[in-house]
């Protein structure tokens, strides 16, 4: 069996053969790909990936830097896409998340040649390289940490071409006040739009391909109540009394801010 990016390449050379360009292939191929793992493509509904990947700017042959990709979700879809199209994947990782990531997607022919830079120790890629930077539900994270929120966002312009793309998306704390550093995992949009223009960057465009409203951002465990992790306890205690995972899998996943900025 020939993988799909088996198939890219045998096509590029047949169609070079014959005189003609090959066709570019189609994003929306590779996020319905069944090698993606079960537990992410479940979250689509939610996530929309083909419309968010769209709304960001992505395009064949792109070096593609993500932050943090944790569970896998975009390296599913951006690792294979990247490597069919002729560019470049780099997940920006911290040293302690390495080794697990390296073995879920050490297979080439499923994943593409998958880069890793460690995050916040060296440079992401060379200065200047990248044509989109990622960031998925991360701010509310660096926002517990003094410092950190600025120190990534110079890191993200320095990888960034002269108008490369920076991809945000982050749970939304709007219409209410954000709470102090975030630690509901609920950000600003206001915050959150300061802070990368004082980083050297224009807001492009926003849009609502993510927003939930049936999340009015009351829960007991922060954004953390709501799926994926539908967590039902502090840690340390028991489960409240009259505690329903239902009513917060009613709601699904978070109300969610989706930006696209240029450095400039």
């Amino acid at each position: 069996m020939i993988d799909r990016r088996g198939f890219s390449l045998a096509l590029a050379g047949a169609a070079a053969t014959a005189g003609f360009a090959a066709p570019t292939p189609d994003l929306a191929g590779f996020v319905a790909s069944t090698r993606r793992s079960a537990a992410n493509r479940a979250r689509d509904p939610w996530r929309h990936p083909l419309a968010s990947l769209r709304f960001w700017g992505l395009t064949p042959g792109m070096t593609v830097v993500e932050i943090e990709p944790a569970g896998g979700y975009w390296t599913e879809i951006l690792g294979p896409y990247l490597a069919a199209t002729g560019g470049r994947y780099v997940a920006a990782i911290p040293e302690r998340g390495i080794p697990a990531f390296k073995a879920r997607f050490a297979d080439l022919a499923t994943w593409g040649a998958i880069e890793i830079a460690p995050l916040g120790d060296a440079p992401l890629v060379a200065a200047g390289s990248a044509d989109l930077v990622l960031t998925a539900r991360n701010f509310h994270d660096w926002m517990w940490t003094p410092g950190e929120v600025a120190k990534l966002l110079a890191e993200f312009h320095s990888a960034l071409k002269p108008g490369g793309i920076l991809a945000v998306e982050e749970h939304r704390a709007d219409p209410r006040p954000m709470i102090d550093d975030a630690h509901d995992g609920y950000v600003s949009t206001a915050y959150l739009i300061g802070e990368v223009r004082k980083a050297g960057f224009t807001l492009r465009s926003r849009s609502e391909i993510n927003a939930n409203p049936k999340d009015d951002k009351t829960h007991p465990f922060g954004v953390w109540t709501l799926p994926p992790t539908l967590r039902d306890h502090d840690k340390g205690k028991p489960v409240p009394a009259g505690y329903d995972a239902a009513k917060y899998k009613a709601i699904g996943e978070s109300d969610r801010m989706t930006l696209r900025f240029a450095n400039r």
